[in-house]
């Protein structure tokens, strides 16, 4: 049983017992209960419901396992000739998340 959950703005494919990295949610503590009812479609195995954009029987129960910073990026500018050269580095946040259950009412 998996579905399609959208997450952030994003589609991500979900299964029970599965971990996942989605983008920082700045109001969640770790070990909090998150429930998202953006479910797009939704596989059983035997069926598959597709929503008209959603599903509205259905949603998706996670719990908060950590919040991390992803590997830094460099972005590297520079222009010829003139000697301009900037350097900078990024790391992206996200929040780590364990899919308890997919409900389905």
């Amino acid at each position: 049983m998996f579905a399609i959950v959208e997450i952030g703005g994003k589609q991500i494919k979900v299964e029970e017992g599965k971990k996942l990295f989605v983008d920082f949610m700045k109001d969640k503590n770790t070990g909090d209960k998150v429930t998202f009812d953006k479910v797009l479609l939704l596989n059983t195995g035997s069926s598959v419901e597709i929503g008209a954009p959603y599903i509205r029987n259905a949603n998706v129960t996670a719990e908060v396992l950590q919040h991390v910073k992803g590997d830094k990026v460099l972005v590297f500018k520079k222009k010829r000739r003139k000697g301009y050269q900037k350097l900078n580095g990024h790391r992206q946040r996200f929040t780590q998340i364990l899919i308890e259950k997919i409900n389905l009412k």
